[in-house]
């Protein structure tokens, strides 16, 4: 019997497979597998369950923006009011002022007038009077100044008990 390599390679391949049964490598594999199946199957599991997570941090986080969003367009509005409201009552303090001062520039100009025409009068009595005395004093004898000045004094007298 001539042995050539095709029949050493069958040789070599029973051996390979006995060693490969006595040392049980197919189980071996399948644990393997199983648990390396096992482990993606875990994985995933956990990939599923933080994308859960994700999503309702997500859908919590999208609720606080839109709450913070309306907080922020209610202050925005209550601003708004306010400055309103304070540029309602500066308007009003603002007319009010000038409402004050023209009344108080009113009243300093009818004074003034009145001044002014107090002025004129005691000028025009004073005016008056020393016409009437230069004209009494051309026309009036010495005896008429003193009786009239008699008559004054009296009335001055009455006037002042």
């Amino acid at each position: 019997m001539a042995f050539d390599a095709t029949f050493y390679a069958l040789v070599g391949l029973i051996l390979f497979l006995a060693l490969v049964a006595y040392l049980k490598v197919p189980g071996m594999m399948g644990r393997s597998l199983d648990e390396r199946a096992s482990n993606i199957r875990e994985e995933l599991d956990e990939a599923k369950r933080l994308r859960e997570e994700a999503q309702a941090l997500l859908a919590e986080y999208q609720q606080k923006r839109k709450e913070a969003e309306a907080d922020a367009a209610n202050i925005v509005a209550a601003a708004e009011r306010e400055a309103a409201a304070l540029t309602a009552e500066a308007k009003q303090k603002t007319e009010e002022f000038v409402a004050r001062r023209n009344a108080l520039s009113e009243q300093k100009i009818r004074q003034a007038e009145a001044d002014a025409i107090g002025s004129v009068r005691a000028a025009a009595v004073d005016l008056a009077v020393a016409a009437a005395e230069q004209v009494i004093a051309a026309k009036a004898d010495p005896a008429i100044r003193d009786r009239l000045f008699s008559d004054a004094v009296a009335q001055v007298k009455t006037r002042l008990n």
